[in-house]
């Protein structure tokens, strides 16, 4: 018989690995970028195609962060004991906040 709290367990898994795939290919995708950038001579605008390079990078972070946090609520519906709770919205308090800046970041410059 299939435990829920295996099946659970599988679930926040595949959703952390999730998180992490879209912030690593960020960052590749970043990298790549800047130094498609840097390589290149005949670059028109390289301050703003810098900006739009840290701009994509934070889209990916704060979506990254967004997988995160759903793992997060999901662990602790697995599992509640008010350590996990406390835990929980720390780690969320956190991540709300880096969420929050990033956002105001990437509506700033576009």
């Amino acid at each position: 018989m299939v435990d829920l709290h295996d099946v659970l367990q599988v679930v926040i898994m595949a959703i952390s690995i999730t998180g992490a795939v879209i912030v690593l290919w960020g960052i590749v995708d970043a990298a790549a970028a800047f130094l498609v950038m840097k390589v290149s001579r005949g670059a028109k605008d390289p301050i703003g195609r810098s900006e739009e390079i840290r701009q994509g990078l934070g889209a990916h972070l704060l979506l990254g962060l967004e997988i995160f946090i759903a793992a997060d609520i999901i662990s602790s519906v697995a599992s509640p004991t008010w350590d996990r709770v406390g835990i929980l919205a720390s780690i969320v308090a956190v991540r709300t906040v880096l969420s929050y800046f990033l956002r105001m970041e990437i509506k700033q410059k576009a």
